[in-house]
Formats: structure tokens, C-alpha cells, sequence
């Protein structure tokens, strides 16, 4: 199956606190921690690390309208973000040996989380008119960043972007 499961997407209702998925719902609801830590840039997206352990980080981002990512995973971990304020939309392609890559995309507004394992290529963009909050969460802490392009005859990977180097 292709198609991505609905259960990763996340409601407050089936979020662990304990989990990553939890840890950022936690912190996107709570506007006064990040508030007065977030900044907005107009030429690409805002990024700022909290904290990080071997096992986990804890990142706040912002995006202005039309802003987003390129397509990438990040490497052996697992993660998810909170959408604190606005709108993001998530694009998720999965591939088969020897079949298609299939996309997917959904829209997750404020409030709501999105869990995801090692290897999830996936695309966030602010698609909205106003700008967009997210706290992610990555376990272990982010040691790579893969960067794709969809081609024609498939999934391209681009660059491995190496933690310390190249962010």
C-alpha cells in the first residue's frame, strides 16, 4: 500500500506525551514558549534548533507564505512536527522497487501533528496567505538530510546533507 496511513497524522485526542509526536504537539500549543523565540525571514524559510541530545532535537520553524522545502528525508530517523500557527501541506511520496512513486498530499492546520519513520520523503510548504509556525522533533538527533527530485523515470536523489556541515 502506497498510500499514506491516517493514523499519522495526529489529533490531540491519540497524541502520547511521551512520543515526538507528542513532544511537538506540546510545545506548538504552548504560543508563549514559541512566540518569543520565532523569527520570520522573506527569502527562505526560518530555522532554529532548541535543543539536542544524542537522542533527540527539538527544532521551531517558520514559513511565510510560499515558502517550503525541497523533497528529503531525514536519513535513520524517526520524527514529527505540530503545526503551531497557520498552515502546512505536506507532500509524501513513497516508492516500490520497480513501480511509480505515488504522492500524497495533506493539509495540516493548527494544531494538528504528523508522525513519520526513517526515510519519510516527504515536501512541507506554506501554500497559505499567511505565515505558518511548526516544532519538529527528530529521534535520534539528525545526523542527514537526503534531498530527492521526482523525474520522470523516478526518484532522484539530489545531495546528503551532513549535520554540522551543510546547516
Amino acid at each position: 500500500m502506497h498510500a499514506v496511513p491516517s493514523s499519522t497524522v495526529a489529533t490531540s485526542d491519540v497524541v502520547r506525551p511521551d512520543s515526538p509526536c507528542g513532544l511537538a504537539a506540546e510545545l506548538a500549543a504552548r504560543p508563549e514558549w514559541w512566540r518569543p523565540l520565532v523569527a520570520y525571514h522573506a527569502g527562505t524559510r526560518w530555522y532554529r534548533l532548541i535543543t539536542r541530545t544524542d537522542q533527540l532535537e527539538v527544532w521551531l520553524l517558520s514559513w511565510l507564505p510560499g515558502q517550503g522545502t525541497d523533497l528529503h528525508d531525514h536519513g535513520q530517523a524517526s520524527g514529527a512536527f505540530a503545526t503551531a500557527a497557520g498552515t502546512l501541506t505536506e507532500r509524501v511520496l513513497t516508492t516500490k522497487p520497480g513501480e511509480p512513486p505515488v504522492e500524497i498530499s495533506r493539509t495540516l492546520a493548527t494544531g494538528r501533528s504528523r508522525a513519520f519513520g526513517p526515510h519519510h520523503i516527504h515536501q512541507v510548504t506554506n501554500l497559505g496567505t499567511v505565515p505558518a509556525v511548526s516544532v519538529h522533533v527528530y529521534t535520534p538527533a539528525l545526523t542527514v538530510m537526503n534531498r530527492y527530485r521526482l523525474e520522470p523515470q523516478g526518484l532522484l536523489h539530489l545531495a546528503a546533507d551532513q549535520v554540522g556541515a551543510d546547516w
